[in-house]
């Protein structure tokens, strides 16, 4: 039977670092590549040994598929294309092109050019890995070659964000990478056809919470930051540069302008500039009310949020700073953390998830006092927040996908343990769900199917017939399938695939027989005759007045317009038609000699 095995390379049981191995119909697909941010070591890539232990890797590899570009999905390609070794594809969307060579610059000034770090790529690497990039539209579907054919869905999340669905022959996996099931400000819900893979690997980074609604959590944002502004207290809000933070933004914008507030807002320099040229130049990514209205109005041209400089960290009086990246871990927020933390009139609202390792996920497990490089201690002051505007699916949108794609597995990725268990326990009572750890291999079982090729000029002529259409809400004579054969796949896999029942057919045939006798000595006589002539057959006379030859069960009746003539039934089961014509022959012969007077006139149709 054909397998699918899939191994995580990283976020196997974890969040950070998606990188997982897909081996298909005899295609290894590579699905994201990214980055750990909790490690400032060799652990922040994936562990590619798992696919060879040495030598380059484009020889293991058909493709490499990329879901968007955020740096834990993205982060290792140049590392892993450039010093590694790959030269195959890499698939990702228009959006993820474009975006994705920025932040992995920008990252790489703050690991190699501030930090001093080594064995990390450079800016060339990523230029020449971008090189080899090939860009996905949704629902086009790309053939990588004779066999293997890939399909971008929209997945919400960010700005081109996208699952895929791979597919070889007959078996097919999506990947869904990070998505969202809820539309929100910028962004519309994800969505999939009912593809029906056989595995579905989902994210799982909010496996066991549903979260609250919308409208209240901004509402409580609206208040928390407006109270904190009240008070002469300053907002930081760590953000990466695309996503939560365009939704915060129109937000805050919109609440600004409704209470001519005058506390200034700021946004890392150049990102807003940046965020505004990619919302235009893809603006059929976004939802529909923001391409009504950017013509008019551009939603991203905001009037109250201005570009921030360093020094106005230090200045006094309320101010509300969206900074990046989004789990403290470096770079411009963690340095006005360090500034700000001290100040119990100060907040700092985390409004993603954050993995383990980085600052923001120490402050939300209330931790006050943090070592810092150098040794250095900071007490922590401000006050923290958490205020989930994640751009993840809950719980109730990862069974949300599952409905709509309706796989045969499930197999969940890029999340916590502990969660992920308790999720994998409620899909199990439907289908066979598994989460692996890194380095671990599942292999799934697929089912084959055989592709039915039909008759153009058969289906022209059957449509030419011109008949009604068979009306679902009016009952019909027989609906089911008929299965004469288990040589492709057994009865009980196809009834359970199709949602069907089984049911025993059975084909009636009426003999009339000229006889004078009582239906009961009639059945006798034919009784004894069938014993004497046919031998080795199974022959039962029955309480119930039939006999049974094998499954061929014969019953008598008299007729209702002639006393002297009777009607012999034979009924027969479909299965008889598999053991051989040869079984009528006897039957035959028995019945042209079952009256000694030589009357009996038998007509069985040949079949």
């Amino acid at each position: 039977m054909p397998e699918i095995k899939v191994t995580p390379l990283g976020a196997g049981q974890d969040v950070g670092r998606s990188c997982i191995l897909v081996s298909i119909g005899g295609k290894n697909i590579m699905l994201d590549c990214g980055m750990h941010m909790g490690y400032n070591d060799d652990r922040r890539f994936p562990d590619f040994s798992y696919i060879t232990q040495n030598g380059r890797l484009t020889d293991f590899l058909d493709c490499v598929i990329i879901s968007h570009f955020h740096l834990d999905h993205c982060g290792a390609l140049p590392y892993m294309s450039e010093m590694v070794g790959y030269d195959g594809p890499i698939y990702m969307t228009h959006p993820t092109k474009a975006i994705c060579p920025i932040l992995l610059e920008d990252f790489r000034k703050i690991t190699v050019d501030k930090k001093g770090e080594t064995n990390f790529f450079t800016s060339q690497m990523i230029k020449d890995c971008m090189k080899k990039v090939i860009p996905l539209n949704l629902h086009q579907t790309v053939q990588v070659d004779d066999e293997l054919e890939i399909k971008a869905y929209y997945a919400g999340h960010v700005l081109g964000a996208a699952m895929v669905h791979i597919k070889v022959g007959s078996e097919s996996v999506v990947y869904t990478g990070d998505y969202n099931m809820t539309p929100d400000r910028h962004l519309g819900a994800a969505w999939i056809d009912k593809c029906r893979p056989d595995i579905l690997i989902s994210e799982s980074t909010y496996a066991t919470t549903i979260r609250d609604s919308k409208r209240c959590r901004e509402r409580d944002f609206l208040k928390k930051v407006h109270e904190t502004i009240e008070r002469g207290g300053k907002v930081l809000i760590p953000v990466f540069a695309l996503g939560r933070a365009q939704e915060l933004c129109i937000l805050l914008e919109t609440f600004w302008e409704r209470m001519n507030l005058k506390a200034p807002i700021y946004f890392s320099t150049g990102l807003t500039e940046k965020a505004n040229h990619y919302y235009k130049l893809f603006i059929t990514w976004t939802n529909q009310k923001i391409r009504k209205t950017f013509v008019q109005r551009n939603m991203f041209e905001f009037k109250h949020i201005k570009a921030f400089d360093r020094s106005y960290a230090d200045n006094p009086g309320p101010m509300v700073v969206f900074a990046t990246p989004g789990m403290l871990h470096a770079g411009q927020s963690l340095q006005i953390f360090k500034k700000w933390a001290g100040n119990e009139k100060n907040m700092v609202i985390m409004p993603g998830y954050c993995v383990q390792g980085t600052i923001g996920h120490k402050i939300l497990n209330g931790q006050r006092k943090l070592e810092m490089e150098g040794r250095a201690t900071l007490d922590v002051k401000l006050q923290v927040e958490y205020m989930s505007f994640s751009a993840h699916a809950d719980a109730k949108g990862i069974m949300q996908l599952i409905r709509m794609a309706e796989p045969r597995n499930m197999l969940l990725v890029h999340g916590e343990a502990v969660k992920m268990e308790f999720l994998k326990s409620k899909i199990e009572q439907e289908f066979n769900c598994y989460m692996p750890a890194n380095g671990e291999t599942v292999t799934v079982t697929t089912n084959p199917s055989v592709p039915v090729d039909i008759s153009l000029n058969l289906l022209k002529r059957e449509m030419a017939l011109g008949g009604p259409l068979p009306d679902p809400k009016k009952p019909r004579t027989m609906h089911g399938t008929l299965i004469m054969k288990e040589n492709l796949v057994s009865s009980e896999q196809a009834l359970k695939e199709l949602g069907l029942n089984e049911h025993q057919l059975r084909f009636t045939c009426r003999v009339p027989v000229q006889d004078p006798h009582s239906d009961p000595d009639t059945l006798h006589r034919i009784y004894t005759h069938l014993k004497s002539v046919l031998k080795g057959y199974t022959i039962q006379h029955l309480p119930d007045g039939t006999v049974m030859v094998e499954s061929i069960v014969i019953k008598v009746s008299s007729s209702t317009e002639d006393a002297n003539t009777k009607i012999l039934l034979l009924s027969w089961s479909y299965q008889l038609y598999s053991k051989g014509l040869s079984h009528w022959e006897p039957l035959r012969h028995m019945l042209g000699k079952v009256m000694s007077y030589g009357v009996v006139m038998l007509k069985i149709p040949s079949y």
